[in-house]
Formats: structure tokens, sequence, C-alpha cells
């Protein structure tokens, strides 16, 4: 019988204005053969937001701001190491940047890139990655409701 366990990971999309445009940033692993979204698990005594800002940050080497969540996603996938089946939840937050280099990244990932909301989602390696790169790209998009 295959051992199962759980794991709930939080992660940002972390984004910026330009003069014509918004972007976001990916993570490079295996050698830029998968892109995806900073994320990682959460620790002990953090909060799901908390561990979004964290992992953003460490991930990238930029700091951001909470906004909202974007969302959720769910999957399964095989640990060798562990010899076990992990059923993973990864919680997403749109994060506003405020500061931090891209090249201060930690070893985890092999590049960090901006691009702009609308080439992220051809990019991006996970179906439901792009998923939630399409939800930050709708909530960014909505009228201000703070006025003209």
């Amino acid at each position: 019988m295959v051992k199962m366990k759980r794991q709930i990971s939080s992660g940002g999309v972390i984004f910026r204005r330009g003069d014509d445009s918004i972007e976001v940033v990916l993570t490079a692993r295996k050698k830029g053969a998968i892109w995806c979204l900073p994320k990682g698990l959460v620790e002990a005594g953090e909060t799901l937001e908390e561990t979004a800002i964290r992992e953003t940050e460490e991930e990238t080497g930029l700091k951001g701001r909470s906004l909202q969540k974007i969302g959720e996603i769910d999957y399964w996938y095989y640990s060798r190491e562990e010899e076990v089946r992990i059923f993973k939840t990864v919680h997403f937050y749109l994060l506003e940047f405020v500061s931090g280099f891209e090249g201060n990244h930690d070893s985890e990932v092999d590049e960090v890139r901006w691009f702009t909301l609308e080439e992220a989602p051809n990019i991006l390696s996970y179906k439901n990655e792009k998923e939630m790169v399409t939800r930050a790209r709708e909530m960014l998009n909505q009228p201000s409701r703070e006025g003209p």
C-alpha cells in the first residue's frame, strides 16, 4: 500500500505597474525547463498570507505587499525520496512589488524574470498556475473603487 500525506503551501503573484503594462515575476527551475510561480511550505505559526510573502521574497529577492487572496490549487505528486504520495494545496496571493532585486533570489531557483501579464501564462509550465495569473490579471484590470 502506498503511503500518503498532505502538504500546505502558499505563494504569490508579485506584480509591478510599468508605463504601459503590468509585469509579474516567474521563477525558473531545472535549468529553465520549468517556469513557475514562487511558493513554499507553511512554517509553524505562520499564516497562509505570511508564507506567501516570505516564500516570494526568498525565491525571487523581491518584497511584496499582499493585496488579496487569488485562490488555491490542489494536486498530487509522488516523492521518491520519502516514497509517499503527497496531496498538496497551494494558496496564492496577489502581491504588489515594494522593493528588492530579482538577482537576490535563493538557490532553489535558477532564474527570476519579469514578464508582462499577457505573456506570463504562455511561459508558465503548469496549467493551474496559468489560471492563477489569469485571475490576477482580472483582479488588476478591474476599475478602481477609489474613483477617478
